[in-house]
């Protein structure tokens, strides 16, 4: 079940728009038409956008007037990093030595390149 819901914010988050939207997010909440400006796309494709962050659970809206306000959702956040942890936790994996491993392979291919 973890894999499904991580597949499902990363499909969410695999769009560059989607990354700026909640980057834009990150101080508070924004009306539509703030997103709208800020990015220079249209309300349709505002619009899915939104669709997709919010079913993801990584962003709430509520309506006032013809405008909807969007902000961040803490608890699908908070969901995304403990749902991260229980995959690499299920498998014995340390995601510290993970990227220490990583690390160590990438310096190891930088000394055969050069």
């Amino acid at each position: 079940m973890v894999e499904k819901n991580l597949a499902e914010v990363f499909k969410a988050l695999g769009d560059e728009h989607r990354i700026q939207i909640l980057c834009l997010l990150h101080d508070g909440e924004k009306c539509a038409c703030q997103l709208l400006e800020a990015l220079n796309i249209s309300q349709p494709t505002l619009s899915h956008h939104m669709k997709v962050l919010c079913e993801a659970g990584l962003v709430t809206g509520r309506k006032e007037g013809k405008w909807t306000h969007y902000c961040v959702c803490c608890d699908g956040v908070f969901r995304l990093r403990d749902d991260l942890r229980e995959l690499f936790a299920a498998r014995n994996i340390s995601i510290e030595a993970l990227c220490s491993e990583t690390q160590k392979n990438s310096a190891m291919q930088e000394n055969l390149d050069s």
